[in-house]
């Protein structure tokens, strides 16, 4: 009697039955991690990512795949609109995001504006087209931004990154009080070091070496404990 109790309990606590919401960058790493996992809770998961499918085998249960940059925001917001007149939007995890590794002495002004379009722009576009359908929500909305432990230490070489997750920090907490009045929860995410595709453009062995051995844990993160 004991086991189901606690059972029902982690159910009633955790269950995610009857919400949908967006997760961007939605097809790898920690944004297909996260789609699923919050899918198995019982969610509806719209799954945003440029090739518009999971760069795994098989489907998920309770993922859509959409294509889609999320730069677009013509495309974006005829996207967001379907979905939330459909079904409303209970939630937003703005995963998506960028870097480019080279000493900022040589950065090239078109990836800087790119990687801020991409981390900090785009996202704050996403929480604004889907503010009217997080209003309506019959649970308190949610948006979720990821940030990085690169905008609390400093990266080196990604300063560019670093800084459009600094200023994604600064969103949040805008955010966070401009829409607490309207029953919307909004607040931020900053992982370590995981693995993805991204990491593995910025990652040589020697770095890798200098970073594990800041790690307490000596290891990565896994794309589920994020999620």
């Amino acid at each position: 009697r004991g086991t189901s109790l606690v059972k029902k309990t982690h159910q009633k606590l955790f269950s995610l039955k009857g919400t949908t919401g967006i997760v961007t960058g939605g097809s790898s790493g920690l944004g297909l991690a996260t789609a699923k996992r919050l899918a198995a809770a019982g969610a509806q998961v719209h799954a945003f990512s440029r090739t518009g499918r999971a760069r795994t085998r098989g489907r998920t249960k309770g993922i859509t795949h959409h294509a889609v940059d999320v730069t677009n925001t013509k495309a974006v917001a005829a996207l967001i609109k379907a979905i939330g007149k459909k079904s409303g939007i209970d939630f937003v995890v703005n995963n998506a995001g960028i870097t480019v590794r080279t000493p900022m002495k040589r950065a090239k002004r078109a990836d800087w504006e790119r990687i801020h379009e991409v981390n900090l722009t785009a996202a704050a576009e996403i929480s604004r087209l889907a503010y009217p359908y997080l209003k309506r929500s019959r649970h308190p909305g949610r948006v979720v931004f990821i940030t990085s432990m690169a905008a609390h230490l400093g990266f080196d070489e990604v300063t560019p990154y670093c800084s459009s997750k600094a200023a994604l920090l600064g969103l949040m907490r805008g955010l966070a009080v401009e829409w607490a009045r309207d029953g919307i929860l909004v607040n931020s995410v900053a992982p370590g070091w995981f693995p993805s595709e991204m990491t593995k453009a910025v990652l040589d062995p020697a770095r890798k070496r200098k970073i594990l051995a800041r790690m307490p844990m000596h290891r990565f993160g896994e794309p589920d404990e994020l999620a």
